[in-house]
């Protein structure tokens, strides 16, 4: 995969919880602020939402775009926020919010080292255990494929 997808600086933990909205629009500031998206990226998540829910089980959400929006992404990248209050996913209980934009398919790949990660319980935990947003991007390296 061309260049890190995710940097320390897009990896942050929040004690509090958030609404659906909140962790949302933060996943595409966080996106926008690392030239992966532009502005429209936002809408583009809340339209896909509407559509399918990206909740993924595991305490997972992964908010992106539809492919009607692909104009809205100019860079592949994570975003990837731990609220600890948790939040309320369409009536489904979410801990972590990974933003990806994708350029072409690369998306694709990203999803399925996400996927992988969280369908291992012990994994999980220790994602939830980590204590600084530096110890949870040490752990997500998997993902930039080192």
């Amino acid at each position: 995969m061309a260049g890190d997808v995710l940097t320390p600086g897009q990896v942050r933990i929040h004690a509090a919880g958030a609404t659906q909205e909140e962790a949302m629009r933060e996943a595409a500031d966080i996106l926008q602020a690392a030239g992966a998206v532009t502005g429209a990226y936002y809408d583009a998540m809340q339209q896909r939402e509407q559509t399918v829910s990206t909740y993924m089980g595991n305490e997972l959400a992964i908010p992106h775009g539809t492919n009607e929006t692909k104009d809205a992404i100019l860079d592949s990248a994570l975003s990837f926020v731990r609220y600890d209050g948790g939040i309320d996913w369409g009536g489904d209980p979410v801990t972590f919010v990974v933003g990806i934009a994708g350029k072409g398919d690369e998306h694709l790949e990203i999803l399925s080292q996400i996927a992988i990660l969280f369908s291992d319980d012990d994994e999980v935990a220790t994602l939830k255990a980590a204590a600084t947003p530096e110890e949870l991007f040490a752990l997500l390296s998997t993902v930039n494929g080192s």
